[in-house]
């Protein structure tokens, strides 16, 4: 028996677990301070009241044999897929009720579809970049290479015909930068990927904070996506559903190379490894698309972007440079006073007791830079602007 060895190529401690083990330390000798965290990407509304309605719905139907479901379906209960369906035509995106699967959730999507591509396979990752894109094909033993994202290009990088890849991982908006490519650079990588016979894994967990008409909300509002990306959504953020676990992922039946369909693949790969999502979720997730489900969600997202809001103007008024907090929950802000991530990380920890997540965590070009997220309270938020403020003025 061997391990795999792959597993030492990446780092030992996940970003997050090291951001929780810091300012587990600081707790333990200044238990008097009051922590405000904004580092972790995680909602704190509870879920709408039509969601909860629908989640009682399905405990109701679990109850009693005319309406028990056992297994269900590997690419999720039709009730649910067919209001996802509704959701992109509402985008001006048409899809077919087979190229919908459900799932529990982005992340996992993201690091599972890597089973249906060779390992042989060069992948191309943002940097900065989410450490799942990274870590998972680590793990899988392929060649990474890096698209640089920095302060002079808007942290968004476009194609380079020089350099080939056949996995191309996008983010928009973007996490951790909060940078959102608009439809025209979207084409560009679209254009790009067919060109070099690759593919784009999209990952579009955020775009239900988009209110900008000239970005993107799927990829496949660009011409010829269908024919080069696969599409990974999630209800963590726009329905809170990061305790309760579902999200779905959009795989084009035109998306073949040599006769092999990428669709039937990655059905044929979850019938064998995956059991699908709870019945009892999936019902709770199909109210978010119900008018009142929607109108509810909104109210949520708009609590969220007022804090960005706020976040941001404290930036504008503290003359840092920063990219998010419109289109996007995060703000990815340069640390002032040539601060490294983590100095400054320590720094907001210990003076004004903020708690943040350093941007070196997320790739080389990260470091030197900060993330701070929408999703605290808005009074948590609003105190954290004020203690930034008094301390870096």
């Amino acid at each position: 028996m061997n391990f795999n060895l792959n597993f030492n190529d990446i780092a030992e401690n996940y970003l997050f677990a090291e951001v929780a083990d810091r300012v587990a330390k600081y707790t333990k000798t200044h238990p008097d301070k009051k922590i405000i965290k904004l580092g972790i990407g995680d909602v704190t509304l509870p879920l709408v009241p039509s969601v909860i309605k629908a989640l009682h719905e399905g405990v109701e139907d679990m109850s009693k044999s005319q309406t028990f479901k056992g297994y269900g379906p590997y690419e999720g209960y039709d009730f649910l897929r067919e209001n996802i369906l509704a959701y992109y035509n509402k985008m001006g995106v048409n899809l077919a009720l087979d190229e919908i699967f459900v799932s529990d959730g982005a992340k996992s999507d993201l690091g599972n579809i890597l089973d249906i591509f060779s390992k042989d396979n060069v992948v191309l990752v943002p940097d900065p970049v989410y450490p799942v894109y990274v870590d998972t094909n680590i793990m899988a033993g392929r060649k990474i290479i890096f698209a640089n994202a920095t302060e002079k290009n808007g942290f968004l990088p476009m194609p380079d015909y020089k350099v080939h890849a056949d996995i191309i991982y996008i983010c928009s908006p973007n996490n951790p930068t909060g940078a959102c490519y608009n439809k025209t650079q979207l084409k560009e990588w679209v254009d790009y990927a067919n060109k070099n016979n690759a593919v784009i894994l999209y990952d579009a967990a955020y775009e239900c904070f988009v209110s900008d008409g000239s970005l993107a909300r799927s990829i496949f509002q660009i011409e010829g996506a269908e024919t080069c990306a696969i599409e990974f959504c999630s209800f963590s953020k726009m329905a809170g559903f990061t305790g309760t676990r579902c999200g779905y992922t959009v795989v084009p039946k035109k998306l073949v190379k040599d006769g092999f369909s990428a669709n039937k693949t990655w059905l044929r790969r979850q019938a064998t490894k995956f059991n699908g999502v709870p019945y009892i979720v999936q019902k709770g997730a199909s109210a978010v698309f119900t008018e009142e489900g929607m109108k509810e969600i909104k109210q949520n997202l708009a609590y969220y972007m007022e804090n960005a809001k706020t976040i941001a103007e404290c930036m504008d008024e503290l003359g840092i440079w920063y990219t998010g907090g419109k289109n996007s929950p995060y703000i990815w802000l340069k640390c002032p006073k040539g601060m490294g991530s983590w100095q400054f990380f320590d720094y907001l920890l210990e003076n004004a007791q903020v708690v943040g997540t350093p941007g070196a965590g997320f790739g080389k070009n990260g470091e030197g830079y900060f993330r701070l997220t929408a999703f605290g309270s808005k009074e948590a938020t609003k105190e954290a602007v004020e203690r930034i403020k008094k301390l870096l003025k």
